[in-house]
């Protein structure tokens, strides 16, 4: 779905474009019958003299402009723009379902979606993400592409599909960078999140910019160096396969409340972990574990957002059949103990099988 538009697209904007087109076409300007002959097929093969000779319409400068920024013809970007335009406002959840289970309404009561043309902000007790979206609405269903700009899962990229009916909004996603999701539903594992939306106000929100990346690696695609974390099979790393609901979060001191809990999902492929609660990312990582030592450490590569590249620092034990794991943000030393006093930025996480596909 490439298209070359400025941000939030108007229609008004565009028409503009082309009457400027039009109109330096038939002042006899070079750059103008350079843009009809690429772009409107009917000139492919004309000289400049006769473009200019042409009598090319305003309809013809509109075509033109259409297909410059990537529509087959003006019906195409006029459905595409206006379509934007509709999805402008503020958005609350009425729904949210993530792999087959539905999220209690309470964890996105105090959660909204503000957009404007082709820039959004979700605000959520959990972080502020901010991004960029494309549509396709000439697809059935009607295709989205968002990109996280900023925030907790800058860099990544959603692929899924939507549609409009009025003020209710309902968008289908995959979390996990896969083909677009078919049909308004999720089942268990597909990876993918529904969600359904109110507008409670239509105004053009203030200050909606899409985010500015941040300076460091986030801020472009970063190399990522995999070879100090290999996949080496242990026992650890062995048990730890499969799919984990979270029964303790504690971040920098502060527990997470329980209904916040049920949505949150630990996974692990070989030495691949994926954590997300409510469907959000919030780790990305190749793990790293030494089982050799009295305190068993594990390390994480972060592969994606505003800590790809970096490496975590954490400690680990099993508290029956809980997995404990006690993780120090980027740059600072590993933890010594399960504490995770307020100002330490650690991460404690306590965990228990959902199902094991244990090798």
């Amino acid at each position: 779905m490439a298209k070359s538009l400025p941000p939030r697209p108007h229609l008004d904007h565009l028409r503009r474009q082309a009457k400027e087109l039009l109109s330096a076409l038939q002042s006899g300007d070079a750059a103008a019958a350079a843009t009809i002959r690429e772009h409107l097929p009917a000139a492919k093969k004309m000289t400049v003299d006769k473009i200019r000779a042409a009598g090319f319409r305003l309809a013809d400068a509109q075509s033109a402009i259409a297909r410059k920024t990537g529509f087959a013809g003006w019906p195409a970007l006029a459905r595409h723009v206006e379509q934007l335009r509709s999805l402008e406002g503020t958005w609350t959840f009425t729904h949210l379902e993530v792999d087959g289970q539905a999220v209690p309404g309470s964890m996105t009561a105090h959660s909204r979606i503000l957009i404007d043309g082709d820039r959004f902000r979700t605000e959520s007790p959990e972080g502020v993400y901010e991004g960029v979206f494309n549509i396709d609405v000439e697809a059935e269903p009607h295709a989205i592409d968002i990109e996280f700009v900023a925030g907790p899962e800058a860099g990544n990229t959603n692929h899924g599909i939507f549609r409009l009916a009025g003020d209710q909004l309902e968008i289908c996603l995959d979390m996990n960078g896969k083909p677009r999701p078919k049909k308004f539903a999720t089942s268990a594992g597909t990876g993918h999140a529904c969600e359904r939306l109110a507008r409670s106000s239509a105004s053009r929100p203030a200050d909606v910019t899409g985010g500015s990346p941040t300076a460091g690696p986030s801020s472009a695609k970063t190399t990522i160096d995999r070879t100090a974390f290999p996949y080496v099979e242990g026992p650890t790393l062995t048990r730890l396969q499969g799919d984990w609901s979270a029964v303790k979060v504690v971040l920098d001191g502060k527990e997470l409340p329980k209904m916040m809990l049920t949505s949150g999902l630990r996974t692990a492929t070989d030495n691949h972990v994926k954590v997300t609660f409510g469907g959000r990312v919030t780790v990305d990582a190749l793990a790293r574990v030494d089982d050799r030592v009295d305190l068993i450490q594990i390390d994480y590569l972060s592969l994606s957002g505003q800590s790809a590249g970096q490496i975590q620092l954490g400690i680990f034990q099993w508290i029956g059949d809980e997995a404990c794991i006690n993780m120090a943000p980027p740059g600072q030393p590993r933890p010594t103990d399960f504490t995770c006093p307020a100002g330490s930025g650690r991460t404690l996480s306590h965990w228990r099988a959902k199902s094991a596909r244990g090798r």
